[in-house]
Protein backbone atom coordinates (compact mmCIF):
# COMPACT_ATOMS: atom_id res chain seq x y z
CA UNK A 1 0.00 0.00 0.00
CA UNK A 2 1.05 3.15 -1.22
CA UNK A 3 0.84 5.67 2.26
CA UNK A 4 1.69 9.11 0.04
CA UNK A 5 -1.85 8.79 -1.01
CA UNK A 6 -4.93 8.84 1.53
CA UNK A 7 -8.37 8.63 0.55
CA UNK A 8 -11.11 10.72 2.59
CA UNK A 9 -14.66 10.10 2.34
CA UNK A 10 -14.62 8.20 -0.70
CA UNK A 11 -12.34 10.90 -2.72
CA UNK A 12 -8.53 10.05 -3.70
CA UNK A 13 -6.16 11.77 -4.84
CA UNK A 14 -6.28 11.61 -9.23
CA UNK A 15 -2.37 11.99 -10.58
CA UNK A 16 -1.99 12.93 -14.34
CA UNK A 17 0.42 11.61 -16.68
CA UNK A 18 4.13 12.14 -15.72
CA UNK A 19 3.55 12.90 -11.71
CA UNK A 20 6.19 13.08 -9.57
CA UNK A 21 5.16 12.59 -5.66
CA UNK A 22 7.86 12.32 -2.86
CA UNK A 23 7.73 9.09 -0.92
CA UNK A 24 7.94 11.56 2.12
CA UNK A 25 4.55 13.71 1.05
CA UNK A 26 1.05 13.18 2.24
CA UNK A 27 -1.86 13.50 -0.35
CA UNK A 28 -5.39 13.22 1.27
CA UNK A 29 -8.45 13.36 -0.29
CA UNK A 30 -9.64 15.06 -3.20
CA UNK A 31 -6.91 16.37 -4.47
CA UNK A 32 -6.17 16.49 -8.91
CA UNK A 33 -2.56 16.53 -9.69
CA UNK A 34 -2.07 17.94 -13.71
CA UNK A 35 0.46 16.36 -16.20
CA UNK A 36 3.84 16.97 -15.34
CA UNK A 37 3.45 18.14 -12.19
CA UNK A 38 5.88 17.64 -8.89
CA UNK A 39 5.63 17.85 -4.61
CA UNK A 40 8.73 17.18 -3.45
CA UNK A 41 9.52 15.88 0.14
CA UNK A 42 7.66 16.76 3.49
CA UNK A 43 5.08 18.13 1.42
CA UNK A 44 1.44 17.93 3.15
CA UNK A 45 -1.58 18.10 0.76
CA UNK A 46 -5.29 17.98 2.38
CA UNK A 47 -8.22 17.83 -0.01
CA UNK A 48 -10.47 16.74 2.76
CA UNK A 49 -13.12 19.52 3.40
CA UNK A 50 -13.08 21.14 -0.40
CA UNK A 51 -10.64 20.38 -3.46
CA UNK A 52 -7.45 20.81 -4.50
CA UNK A 53 -6.47 21.23 -7.94
CA UNK A 54 -2.95 21.41 -8.89
CA UNK A 55 -2.10 22.36 -12.40
CA UNK A 56 0.29 21.48 -15.03
CA UNK A 57 4.06 21.35 -15.07
CA UNK A 58 3.58 22.80 -10.96
CA UNK A 59 6.16 22.26 -8.42
CA UNK A 60 5.01 22.05 -4.98
CA UNK A 61 8.41 22.02 -2.91
CA UNK A 62 9.51 20.62 0.01
CA UNK A 63 8.04 21.43 3.29
CA UNK A 64 5.12 23.38 2.14
CA UNK A 65 1.46 23.03 3.06
CA UNK A 66 -1.82 23.12 1.10
CA UNK A 67 -5.47 23.35 2.59
CA UNK A 68 -8.63 24.24 1.99
CA UNK A 69 -12.00 25.71 3.98
CA UNK A 70 -15.16 23.69 4.58
CA UNK A 71 -18.51 25.31 2.59
CA UNK A 72 -20.57 27.50 5.99
CA UNK A 73 -23.90 29.08 5.91
CA UNK A 74 -21.85 32.63 4.99
CA UNK A 75 -19.68 30.72 2.37
CA UNK A 76 -21.57 28.01 0.33
CA UNK A 77 -18.94 26.92 -1.47
CA UNK A 78 -16.04 27.48 1.01
CA UNK A 79 -12.76 27.69 -0.28
CA UNK A 80 -10.90 25.68 -2.47
CA UNK A 81 -7.27 25.17 -3.16
CA UNK A 82 -7.00 26.31 -7.15
CA UNK A 83 -3.29 26.69 -8.55
CA UNK A 84 -2.53 26.95 -12.19
CA UNK A 85 -0.16 25.70 -14.59
CA UNK A 86 3.82 26.62 -14.58
CA UNK A 87 3.62 27.24 -10.95
CA UNK A 88 6.71 27.40 -8.53
CA UNK A 89 5.59 27.22 -5.03
CA UNK A 90 8.56 27.67 -2.88
CA UNK A 91 9.82 24.97 0.18
CA UNK A 92 8.19 26.09 3.43
CA UNK A 93 5.08 28.18 1.45
CA UNK A 94 1.09 27.88 2.76
CA UNK A 95 -1.70 28.22 0.59
CA UNK A 96 -4.85 28.01 2.03
CA UNK A 97 -8.08 28.30 0.36
CA UNK A 98 -6.49 30.64 -2.15
CA UNK A 99 -6.26 30.52 -6.00
CA UNK A 100 -2.84 31.03 -7.89
CA UNK A 101 -2.85 31.64 -11.10
CA UNK A 102 -0.63 30.91 -14.03
CA UNK A 103 3.05 31.26 -14.00
CA UNK A 104 3.23 32.06 -10.58
CA UNK A 105 6.52 32.06 -8.24
CA UNK A 106 5.55 32.13 -4.51
CA UNK A 107 8.59 32.53 -2.52
CA UNK A 108 9.67 30.52 0.49
CA UNK A 109 7.33 30.40 3.52
CA UNK A 110 5.76 32.52 1.52
CA UNK A 111 1.51 32.60 3.41
CA UNK A 112 -2.18 33.02 1.23
CA UNK A 113 -5.17 32.74 3.02
CA UNK A 114 -8.90 32.13 1.96
CA UNK A 115 -10.11 33.80 -0.59
CA UNK A 116 -6.92 35.30 -1.88
CA UNK A 117 -6.53 35.17 -5.41
CA UNK A 118 -2.72 35.86 -7.36
CA UNK A 119 -3.57 36.69 -11.06
CA UNK A 120 -0.69 35.20 -13.89
CA UNK A 121 2.52 36.82 -14.09
CA UNK A 122 3.23 37.20 -10.69
CA UNK A 123 6.39 36.88 -8.14
CA UNK A 124 5.75 36.52 -4.80
CA UNK A 125 8.05 37.36 -2.54
CA UNK A 126 9.49 34.97 0.53
CA UNK A 127 7.78 35.00 3.63
CA UNK A 128 4.96 36.96 2.51
CA UNK A 129 1.83 36.92 3.57
CA UNK A 130 -1.38 37.82 0.82
CA UNK A 131 -4.18 38.05 3.75
CA UNK A 132 -7.88 36.80 3.25
CA UNK A 133 -9.77 37.77 -0.07
CA UNK A 134 -6.85 40.81 -1.27
CA UNK A 135 -6.23 39.91 -4.85
CA UNK A 136 -2.66 40.39 -6.54
CA UNK A 137 -2.53 41.75 -10.03
CA UNK A 138 -1.08 40.21 -12.81
CA UNK A 139 2.86 41.40 -14.24
CA UNK A 140 4.11 42.33 -10.59
CA UNK A 141 6.74 41.46 -7.81
CA UNK A 142 4.64 41.99 -4.47
CA UNK A 143 6.59 41.36 -1.19
CA UNK A 144 5.91 42.00 2.85
CA UNK A 145 3.16 41.29 5.29
CA UNK A 146 1.15 41.93 4.50
CA UNK A 147 2.15 41.61 0.48
CA UNK A 148 2.32 44.85 -1.01
CA UNK A 149 3.08 45.68 -4.97
CA UNK A 150 6.71 46.62 -5.20
CA UNK A 151 7.22 46.67 -8.87
CA UNK A 152 6.72 45.82 -12.21
CA UNK A 153 8.15 42.17 -13.35
CA UNK A 154 10.45 42.84 -16.13
CA UNK A 155 10.50 40.53 -19.72
CA UNK A 156 13.44 38.44 -18.30
CA UNK A 157 11.32 37.93 -15.11
CA UNK A 158 8.38 36.71 -16.60
CA UNK A 159 10.38 34.41 -18.90
CA UNK A 160 11.93 32.62 -15.54
CA UNK A 161 8.45 31.99 -14.48
CA UNK A 162 7.86 29.35 -17.15
CA UNK A 163 11.64 28.79 -16.94
CA UNK A 164 11.34 27.87 -13.53
CA UNK A 165 8.76 25.12 -14.47
CA UNK A 166 10.37 23.70 -17.44
CA UNK A 167 13.79 23.05 -14.42
CA UNK A 168 11.40 21.38 -12.49
CA UNK A 169 9.83 19.69 -14.75
CA UNK A 170 13.12 18.08 -16.32
CA UNK A 171 13.64 17.76 -12.49
CA UNK A 172 11.14 15.43 -11.47
CA UNK A 173 12.28 13.62 -14.77
CA UNK A 174 15.23 13.18 -13.31
CA UNK A 175 13.51 11.44 -10.30
CA UNK A 176 11.82 9.36 -12.24
CA UNK A 177 14.18 7.69 -13.89
CA UNK A 178 16.11 7.19 -11.19
CA UNK A 179 13.11 5.10 -9.74
CA UNK A 180 12.15 3.25 -12.88
CA UNK A 181 16.03 2.12 -13.10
Amino acid sequence: MDTRFRSYKNHFPVLGKDVYVDASAILVGDITLGQDASVWPLVAARGDVNTITIGQRTNIQDGSILHVSRTSDKNPTGHPLLIGDDVTVGHKAMLHGCTIGNRILVGMGAIVLDGAVIEDDVMLGAGSLVPPGKRLASGFLYVGSPAKQARPLSDDEIAFLRQSADNYVRLKNDYLDELNV
